[in-house]
């Protein structure tokens, strides 16, 4: 099985990336799903339902969200009804929305996919390992599901590491995002599930985060707010990780770094 993780969305460059290259991309990569953190695609902060909608469009077969899941405040009202799109399953019980779903693969596969929020730097939230413990007692890997995909939104690289180790062997791929910056420790853990600390963003990196350099500048040689932080507008790199996943297993066999267009080195997979 083949399948494209792509990291944070980050505004129109983010967008109009997604919309113009991914369908090209899922042909000519024969994949089977395509999973994006779309937390950041409405102007930098949270996602609308029509910008969700042409993501899905553009072939994203799943959309995860993180700690601005509902700066949109729209996403209150529609997410219960939008089931591929999946906020942090370890938010407060009663919250809209699903911290996880089960999806049809193009080549049958049932593919789980979980987003989980980290605790260290961030908003304090319910623990995200024993959520994901339990999501995984329900729908174990090779049992409830052929593919299991965790996005481990979090900020510390010492939690998403503990993270990847804790659940090895028992999901096919943890990939971290919200820092929007991609690390190069892509790898295979031992027990067989793929890992990244964090796959990056989909948008403009000549920026601070993806927001353009002015703002960010001033407030840190300032410590003073001047204007609200703008996604920066120029050329998006597509960032993310794609695997090859054992269809008896549902582990992982090969996986490559994706970073396509902008001003980043290039990588691409090379083993299909």
């Amino acid at each position: 099985m083949r399948l494209l993780f792509l990291g944070d969305i980050v505004g129109k460059p983010g967008r109009r990336a997604i919309i113009d290259q991914l369908p090209g991309l899922r042909e000519r990569w024969q994949l089977d799903f395509v999973i994006i953190n779309g937390e950041n695609s409405a102007g930098g902060f949270g996602i609308t339902e029509k910008i969700l909608n042409d993501i899905l469009d553009a072939g994203a077969d799943a959309v995860t969200l993180g700690n601005h899941s509902f700066d949109q405040k729209e996403t209150l009202v529609y997410i219960d009804r939008q089931h591929r799109l999946i906020r942090p399953i370890n938010m407060p019980p009663g919250t809209p929305g699903r911290g996880a779903g089960v999806y049809e693969a193009r080549n049958g596969a049932q593919v789980l996919v979980i987003n989980a929020l980290g605790r260290i730097y961030m908003a304090e939230m319910d623990c995200p390992f024993r959520a994901v413990e339990q999501e995984l007692i329900t729908c174990p890997l090779g049992r409830g599901a052929d593919v299991v995909v965790v996005d481990f939104h979090a900020e510390a690289t010492s939690e998403k590491q503990a993270f990847g180790h804790f659940v090895d062997g028992r999901v096919s791929l943890v990939v971290g995002t919200h820092t929007h910056t991609p690390t190069a420790d892509e790898r295979i853990l031992p027990g067989g599930t793929a890992y990244m600390s964090d796959a990056g963003m989909c948008g403009d990196y000549d920026s601070v985060l993806g927001m353009v350099k002015d703002e960010p500048l001033h407030r840190f040689l300032t410590r003073i707010p001047k204007d609200r932080f703008e996604p920066a507008s120029g050329e998006a790199t597509l960032s993310g990780i794609a695997i090859e996943i054992d269809d008896k297993t549902g582990l992982t066999v090969n996986l490559q770094a994706v970073r396509i267009g902008g001003c980043l080195s290039p990588s691409e997979p090379d083993f299909w």
